[in-house]
């Protein structure tokens, strides 16, 4: 008894943190049924998750499932909840054995935490065969311990770069001319100078931007063996560049301390800051929360430290999970699967999400990508795959390992925020966050 209440207070404890596909909107948990053309005798599934949209293509889904399986009929029960709260409830109900839904949504940086020991987790392996040759790997090993995937990814998260062009062309910056942090920074400071407004954001409760700079120089938060290294030279040289361009006038910190939060997307959508470098899946939250932006995002590969560095990286992500504790646990699996790999569900996941499909097949489907009454299409002023074709060899993985929570809770607390809230050297700061790390981790 003493160590399960042990766990429950660590699981309470943890610090809020975002690093996958965001957050939800809510402020509190809330519930639906969906029915999905569904028979009196569905098995009604219960599935948990901390973005609300990700219930929309769940709805979608759950119809076509439906229609195609009339001897497997599901209705599903959705439930939203915030980040923490979702991450935290869950935790705590596969370690009680108690309360789990069938089927969840667990974000990337969460993930190693639920395979520590024996996960409670279901392997996919048996539902994902059908599928594998045509999913990005590296997205299926994020989710994956010992031979056994866990959790079936969501997107690439393909990092981009989103300019607000009507600002630009106020300061006459020309945002396809941009190829380099050195190009920025000349474009950030006219922005400046001309409008009073930042270029982009100095990100303190995120490491989208830290990532980012890591990817480009082609190295990690963790060594090859998975232990941190995050004084090293490279996040260093990275972060020593974006606390130049925050001096410069050409960041600024944002509300909410990233772009992927409610406050950010108040200040993004009154015009306050003129770019932001996000992963793909950002483009949802342009539609949905941003509507005065339609018709002035450019969508360009993002700046590098030096020409013909790798131009993006595979940010956050979302693996669906179905627990040991399901009602149905084989239906689940099927289910999910089908929701989240086919290639019927990746179509869906880029026309209702926005999001960039783990089945590449998609990126070069003309009639999908290309498509005028495509909502996503009509909101950005040039096409967005047309910029993911043109970087897809060089997109790099940044790991998920045991040690990612801590790396995440560490940099995102107490470091991003002393280089860019107080400006402490960012060598000191580092190398201060690496003790901590460690210290954790013992």
């Amino acid at each position: 008894m003493k160590k399960k209440w042990l766990v429950i207070l660590l699981v309470l404890s943890m610090v809020t943190f975002l690093w996958g596909c965001g957050k939800s909107s809510s402020s509190g948990g809330k519930s639906s049924v969906l029915e999905g053309g569904a028979s009196e005798s569905a098995t009604q599934l219960e599935y948990w998750t901390f973005v609300e949209l990700h219930g929309q293509h769940f709805q979608k889904m759950l119809e076509k499932w439906n229609a195609a399986h009339p001897d497997k009929q599901i209705k599903l029960k959705v439930t939203v909840m915030p980040y923490d709260d979702m991450h935290n409830k869950l935790s705590i109900a596969l370690q009680t054995g108690q309360g789990a839904p069938d089927i969840a949504d667990i974000e990337v940086g969460k993930f190693p935490d639920f395979l520590k020991g024996t996960p409670q987790l279901e392997p996919l392996n048996d539902v994902i065969e059908p599928y594998k040759d045509t999913i990005v790997q590296s997205r299926l090993n994020m989710y994956s311990k010992d031979g056994n995937y866990y959790g079936a990814p969501t997107h690439v998260g393909a990092a981009l770069a989103f300019y607000n062009t009507e600002i630009l062309e106020q300061a006459g910056v020309d945002y396809t001319k941009i190829d380099t942090w050195d190009d920025y920074k000349k474009a950030g400071q006219q922005v400046y100078e001309k409008t009073g407004k930042y270029m982009g954001t100095a990100d303190t409760s995120a490491l989208w931007q830290a990532s980012m700079m890591l990817a480009e120089q082609g190295k990690d938060f963790t060594d090859d063996a998975g232990n941190p290294v995050v004084n090293s030279p490279e996040l260093i040289k990275g972060l020593t560049i974006l606390q130049d361009l925050q001096k410069s006038n050409v960041l600024a910190t944002i509300a909410g301390g990233q772009p992927d939060t409610e406050e950010a997307y108040g200040e993004f959508n009154k015009g306050n800051y003129a770019s932001m470098m996000m992963p793909f899946w950002i483009m949802s939250r342009f539609v949905n929360y941003m509507p005065d932006l339609k018709g002035k995002i450019a969508i360009a590969p993002i700046p590098v430290i030096e020409k013909g560095q790798p131009r993006s990286y595979g940010g956050g992500g979302t693996g669906t999970v179905v627990t040991k504790t399901a009602k149905n646990v084989q239906l689940a699996k099927e289910f999910v699967a089908y929701a989240k790999l086919s290639l019927d569900a990746n179509i869906e996941i880029w026309n209702t999400l926005g999001f960039d499909p783990v089945n590449m097949e998609v990126w070069s489907m003309k009639d999908v990508t290309h498509n005028p009454d495509n909502k996503f299409i009509q909101y950005f002023k040039n096409n967005p795959f047309d910029v993911l074709n043109e970087i897809k060899d060089g997109i790099q993985q940044i790991k998920s390992t045991p040690a990612s929570p801590t790396i995440n809770n560490v940099l995102g607390t107490t470091a991003l925020n002393e280089i860019f809230e107080d400006g402490k050297d960012v060598t000191e700061a580092l190398n201060e966050a690496q003790k901590q790390i460690e210290q954790q981790l013992q």
